[in-house]
């Protein structure tokens, strides 16, 4: 199965169904998503935690370095889509996976510093005010990290982020080990039975209720690539909350090419650190794309790392729009575009591939991953 040729199949999973030129609704495409399985665990030693928390990553490679990056081997690409399990006891495993195409009738139906400049001209930002928004989908979804960063909603015990918020690429963070996710919520008028509660002011007197982390999924193409080149396309991770949430998640799906977004836009609400106790939305277009990457102008500020990137489009099947999570926003790009230096905030996409990770994860079953 090894082999080039079978990579290029990887790559070409994604089978698009474009809507017909009289259906006028911007429509989710189907793709053929791969199986990503496990192979075998391997229990590593515990992890120092002691790297410092980084609230956005900052590569020099863009958008003309990626697209003339060779294609990874298949075997490269199993290696990054491994993935390292922490545990809340602080215990370390280590899962290879293989990847597998099955059939239709088998489907089971650090750059060089510089002043970071990530406002563009006006800036567009939206802060979320009032609970009758805040406690409502799909504001209600971003949730934030103890660490700085913003997570979103995506199961009943499951938050997506930016792996940079959990693992600095050689080290888990400070704070990893002790992970919790916050959610808000209206301060009770006695502000005696609510558990975990802070004390800090929100507007509408809302307040962050905390539930702590029971594990975390960060792939090795992070841990390996420490976000210099290929390492970017991996900023990802999954955890998983010691109890269920009770709200309303936001489905994940496949990233359609931009030219198939609505508007060629995207939208995603984050915690930015320079409005603290603020929710912050935003939307804008994309600029520039590759197989893993979105490139925008979106105004952001760290903090608003980890945030879900997420699109509207009809869903055929269910005759209904519907929103889905088709990225996770990482940060901050300084780009050398012909001698000039240019910025970009940048998306990971999920990739069919990483559909399949992702999951897998969530689910612990692939024949409930195979439509993305």
């Amino acid at each position: 199965m090894a082999g080039l040729s079978t990579l290029i199949l990887l790559l070409c999973a994604a089978k698009d169904v474009m809507p017909s030129s009289s259906h006028w609704k911007p429509t989710w495409p189907s793709y053929r998503v791969p199986v990503i399985l496990p192979q075998s665990t391997l229990n590593l030693d515990k992890p120092q935690f002691d790297a410092e928390a980084r609230l956005e990553v900052v590569s020099p490679c863009g958008p003309a370095c990626h697209k003339s990056s060779p294609l990874p081997t298949y075997e490269e690409v199993k290696n990054y889509l491994s993935y390292e399990t922490l545990y809340a006891n602080g215990s370390l495993t280590e899962t290879e996976v293989g990847i597998y195409i099955l059939s239709n009738s088998g489907d089971g139906s650090q750059g060089k510093s510089r002043t970071k400049r990530q406002i563009y001209g006006y800036d567009s930002r939206f802060s979320i005010f009032g609970k009758d928004f805040l406690l409502n989908y799909p504001f209600s979804t971003s949730v934030k990290l103890s660490t700085g960063c913003t997570g979103t909603l995506v199961a009943e015990k499951h938050v997506l982020t930016a792996a940079h918020c959990i693992h600095d690429g050689k080290s888990y963070v400070k704070g990893a080990q002790k992970l919790r996710v916050g959610f808000l919520k209206p301060k009770l008028k006695d502000g005696s039975k609510g558990a975990n509660i802070t004390n800090s002011a929100m507007p509408e007197k809302m307040k962050f209720q905390w539930i702590r982390v029971k594990r975390t999924h960060v792939p090795k193409g992070w841990i390996k690539g420490n976000a210099n080149d290929i390492g970017m396309d991996y900023d990802y991770a999954l955890l998983e909350l010691k109890k269920p949430h009770k709200r309303k998640f936001m489905k994940i799906g496949v990233s359609p090419p931009a030219r198939q977004l609505p508007g060629g836009r995207i939208h995603f609400s984050g915690y930015d650190n320079d409005r603290p106790g603020n929710l912050v939305y935003r939307f804008c277009d994309v600029k520039d794309e590759t197989y893993d990457l979105l490139y925008q102008q979106c105004d952001a500020q760290p903090g608003a790392s980890g945030s879900g990137v997420y699109v509207r489009m009809w869903k055929r099947q269910n005759h209904k729009w519907e929103r889905k999570i088709i990225g996770i926003f990482s940060g901050h790009q300084w780009v050398d575009m012909n001698g000039t230096p240019q910025d970009f905030n940048v998306a990971v996409r999920i990739t069919p591939l990483k559909y399949a990770q992702i999951c897998y994860w969530i689910k612990g079953n692939y024949l409930d991953c195979r439509e993305g």
